[in-house]
């Protein structure tokens, strides 16, 4: 065999077995990476709310009556002490059927009856009381000639005030019977005569008028109708006065801070509003879930900050979503969630140092928004490896994934 054949066969040899040296020789693994850095950080909960008018009025029906059809209506802008926002007026009689209608008839007669007869009583007292006065001025005359004794004249003195006595008491049986005359006519009146069309709005009615500057929220029923008192009638509110209604779980609210700060998003109109805690009900309750799991939930309201102007649109009852801030930190060194794995009874990363992962044990403090804070283990700059697979092993190759 030449030389030259057998250089030929050295060489492919070689290169085969450097090929295959090649092939079996483990690659760097790729891996994404992310860098700890010094940020701001916030903790925060999510929550759904509503909004709802902060001191709304209700006006009820102060009496019993019949209201007339609403002058206003849901939308309708009202005036404090101006607009007129109902009117009652009184309640129709109940009809009366043809038994209650004939003994009512014949009240009115008897009444009419007894009226004559005190007429004709009053004017027999004054007969006889106008006689008693001339017996009595006669009487005077005599006694003072010394014609009749003075136990004569006591007489007619006594039957005069007898009969002016009975012409007072005729007369009061008089308006006693007629007072009897004008209840018994009243219970023959029709709802048409209880009102005089020649009086005026405050004559036969009552208006309510406004108790609030704002706009009208709701109108129970704008027909006219008979109510009792205390009967809702409308709700008027005030739209630059609002707050938001919402409620977390009783674990959750006891984590909020007074006079948190709070973000709502979604609200239907562009950018974010500003809203502040103002109070966290002291008692929860309890609401069954979508998954029928029993929940203690608490009530938290919270006041808007952003001005009537920069939110068009928002009113009573609208869905929105709130975002609560419970803490916030402008420099805190932190990590992605993402890097995190449990190691022992603690946590840990793998730091990239000159291609290859080392297994780093670290101390986090508080979690929000995908990333951790780092209290001890990690130094700022660092890169860590994102999601680390569970066949990385500490020193293994590494190499950063193509974005």
């Amino acid at each position: 065999m030449s030389m030259m054949r057998k250089l030929g066969l050295g060489l492919i040899g070689a290169a085969l077995a450097g090929a295959l040296v090649w092939a079996l020789w483990p690659q760097p693994t790729p891996v994404d990476l992310a860098i700890v850095a010094r940020g701001p950080m916030q903790g925060t909960i999510q929550a759904q709310g509503v909004t709802r008018v902060r001191a709304p009025y209700a006006i009820a029906a102060p009496i019993t009556g019949t209201v007339t059809r609403s002058p206003v209506e849901v939308g309708d802008t009202v005036r404090a002490g101006e607009t007129v926002v109902a009117v009652i007026q009184p309640a129709d009689p109940a009809l009366m059927d043809a038994r209650a209608r004939a003994q009512a008839e014949a009240a009115v007669a008897e009444a009419q009856a007894a009226v004559a007869l005190a007429e004709t009583n009053l004017r027999q007292a004054e007969t006889e009381l106008a006689h008693a006065a001339t017996q009595l001025e006669r009487g005077r005359t005599l006694a003072a000639r010394g014609t009749i004794a003075q136990r004569m004249l006591e007489d007619i003195e006594a039957t005069y005030q007898a009969a002016e006595q009975a012409r007072a008491a005729a007369e009061s049986q008089l308006d006693l019977n007629r007072a009897t005359l004008d209840r018994a006519q009243a219970q023959l009146m029709g709802p048409q005569a209880l009102f005089d069309p020649s009086a005026g709005p405050g004559e036969c009615c009552q208006r309510i008028l406004a108790p609030q500057t704002g706009i009208v929220l709701a109108v129970s029923d704008r027909s006219a109708r008979l109510v009792q008192a205390g009967a809702p009638l409308l709700t008027i509110g005030n739209l630059d006065e609002m707050e938001v209604e919402l409620d977390l779980l009783s674990a959750d609210a006891v984590r909020v801070p007074p006079q948190a700060r709070a973000i709502i998003e979604r609200w239907g109109g562009e950018g974010e509003l500003e809203a502040r805690l103002r109070r966290i009900e002291p008692a929860a309750f309890t609401r069954v879930s979508a998954l029928g799991i029993e929940e203690q939930r608490v009530r938290l309201r919270l006041d808007l900050l952003t001005p009537p102007e920069d939110r068009p649109g928002l009113g009573e009852g609208f869905r929105v979503h709130a975002r609560l801030i419970l803490w916030h930190e402008e420099a805190v060194l932190q990590v992605p969630q993402a890097a995190l794995f449990r190691h022992g009874t603690g946590w840990a990363v793998f730091v990239e140092e000159a291609g290859r992962a080392h297994l780093r044990p670290l101390r986090i403090g508080r979690q929000a928004n995908s990333h951790a804070e780092v209290l001890d283990g990690l130094a700022e700059g660092a890169r860590v490896v994102l999601y680390p697979s569970s066949t990385l092993a500490d020193g293994a190759a590494i190499t950063a994934r193509d974005s």
